[in-house]
């Protein structure tokens, strides 16, 4: 018999775990996940291709994917509505707590750093631009690995973990939750689901069976833009990124993952083919910067979500891993590239020269190219010709579920924090509902 068992190991599951377990050490608690131990996530896509059995070890498992790029955003700007949930203000003092329990265990190997520049803020809102702002703890992945693995020691001494396991059912009856897994019934007094993206289909069978109904699901699709590395020199010599803001009566759309002289690198999700940004630490700098524009809609629920995104990108990967690239200055001619490598910006990720026009629906071409306006009206120049505008990237949010104000749902007793809960959209945000909701259990 367990007090609380948290059925997923990401960052919110984590952070959960560990806060009750300082503050209440009388408590019995059970971590369960599909995945394995961070010490044996070992993905080779790192390498070359993917040699997972099953679920992919890049993003399940202990930490989730809290040890792939480790960038923690301490801001209510983005990154979800935490601060709508429980408060701007203590939000804020909340993500404060998560970045000196990183610090603890090492993540002050790499300094903090602030997006914020009011200067800035004031020229782009000329230009109907908004510059959102944040403070940044960016572990990277080999320093996110070390800090995770070493909570994992000392926390493995104070619950129980059970990794790989398959649950099957979640039930209540009589006050309790009874766990069926592949490890056999557990029971528990409290059960919280923090199974992030990764669980969605699983969240959404668990929950139709406790008669629980999802709602509405947001999917932001975005063209990934690889440009010449001084290109936004104007706007980035007081910060190491900026996140930009642009909105008309049509649509919205935010730049995310900006990464100076980073790399463009091929990101794997729900058997979609994607084009991610990957930090400058990461491997050998290029000499470009890359980030994406993303578009955000809204579908009836979770099924529709995830249709347009395997209609859109799945259309694009050609049932295996292609990604179609194209010049800005052949984008505006009307012409397809038949190249990439010629000009001044040499592209960081093998993709296929193409035509967008003809592959990418016309938002998100209409969003970038009145945004690249914008933005040359804040830079004070045109946006270089040989900029590679790649098709697709995508950020898959979960259907949201009811939740109080302390998280619980509509079955007493039974939890959803972090992504799966729809509330947080990142690792900052994630981490600091586990420890909002580990006081709200203790009081």
């Amino acid at each position: 018999m367990y007090d609380v068992t948290i059925i997923g190991a990401g960052v919110s599951g984590v952070f959960l775990a560990y806060t009750l377990a300082q503050e209440h050490p009388d408590l019995k608690i059970h971590v369960m996940d599909k995945g394995k131990p961070l010490a044996e996530r070992t993905c080779g896509l790192q390498q070359e291709a993917c040699t997972c059995e099953g679920p992919c070890d890049r993003y399940i498992g202990f930490a989730g994917l809290g040890k792939s790029e480790g960038k923690f955003n301490y801001t209510n700007d983005f990154g979800g509505q935490l601060g709508r949930k429980v408060g701007e203000k203590e939000a804020l003092a909340l993500m404060e707590e998560v970045d000196e329990l990183l610090c603890s265990y090492g993540g002050d190997h790499v300094d903090r750093y602030s997006t914020k520049n009011e200067k800035l803020s004031l020229l782009a809102a000329e230009h109907g631009l908004r510059v959102f702002s944040t403070e940044v703890r960016h572990l990277g992945t080999q320093l996110a690995r070390r800090v995770f693995q070493e909570m994992y020691e000392e926390m493995s001494e104070q619950m129980t973990f059970t990794f790989e396991a398959d649950i099957t059912g979640v039930t209540k009856g009589a006050g309790l939750f009874s766990i069926d897994t592949n490890h056999g019934r557990f029971q528990s007094r409290k059960v919280v689901f923090a199974t992030g993206m990764s669980g969605s289909d699983w969240l959404k069978s668990m929950t139709a069976k406790l008669g629980l109904k999802a709602g509405q699901t947001r999917l932001d699709l975005g063209i990934r833009v690889e440009m010449r590395g001084n290109q936004l020199d104007p706007i980035l010599q007081e910060t190491f990124e900026t996140k930009l803001h642009y909105i008309t009566e049509r649509f919205s759309a935010t730049t995310y993952c900006m990464n100076p002289r980073g790399r463009i690198i091929r990101k794997y999700q729900h058997g979609l083919v994607m084009p991610d940004g990957q930090n400058q630490n990461e491997e050998e700098p290029s000499q470009n910067l890359n980030f994406t524009l993303f578009v955000p809609r809204y579908f009836k629920n979770q099924e529709e979500a995830m249709a347009e995104a395997h209609r859109v990108i799945g259309g694009i990967n050609q049932g295996h891993d292609r990604i179609v690239a194209h010049k800005l200055g052949d984008l505006l001619e009307g012409n397809p590239s038949d190249h990439l490598s010629k000009g001044v910006i040499h592209p960081s990720l093998e993709a296929e020269a193409g035509n967008l026009r003809k592959e990418v629906p016309p938002l998100y071409i209409e969003a970038l190219l009145e945004f690249f306006e914008a933005l040359e009206g804040l830079l004070g120049e045109e946006i270089d010709g040989d900029t590679i505008l790649y098709g697709l990237d995508s950020k898959f949010y979960e259907a949201k579920i009811f939740t109080d104000e302390h998280f619980e749902t509509e079955v007493s007793g039974l939890y959803l924090i972090g992504d799966c809960s729809g509330e947080t959209h990142s690792l900052s945000q994630a981490a600091a509902s586990g420890i909002y909701l580990a006081r709200r259990i203790i009081a």
